[in-house]
């Protein structure tokens, strides 16, 4: 039986001055992960600590594992190697809260 759904956080920090040429990179890899079996969210974010955040929602951790391990992820990673100095990520579970709606990602 599949697990429940991950969602996932990746905060990028670019090389100084090489904000906009990461931005790039992973505005171009959005739409091979937006294909990849499970991927319910992969959005991109600009934050005021002047990193690039990525929310990211999949059906089953073993979607997610296959996403890590896939043709997409490596073409991001050589895609940000000069503009990436390092990436943190964090996978969570849900915790259902409040309106469905509005309590759940």
């Amino acid at each position: 039986m599949p697990s429940e759904t991950v969602v996932v956080t990746a905060v990028f920090t670019p090389v100084e001055g090489r904000l906009d040429e990461l931005r790039q990179a992973l505005v171009a890899s959005i739409p091979a992960v937006h294909a990849e079996q499970g991927c319910e969210l992969y959005a991109i974010h600009d934050g005021a600590d002047g990193k690039i955040h990525m929310l990211e929602k999949w059906t089953t951790t073993e979607d997610l594992d296959v996403h890590g391990a896939g043709a997409a992820v490596a073409a991001l990673q050589r895609a940000t190697a000069a503009s990436s100095a390092g990436v943190e990520v964090t996978r969570m579970t849900p915790i259902a809260a409040g309106t469905p709606e509005q309590g759940l990602l």
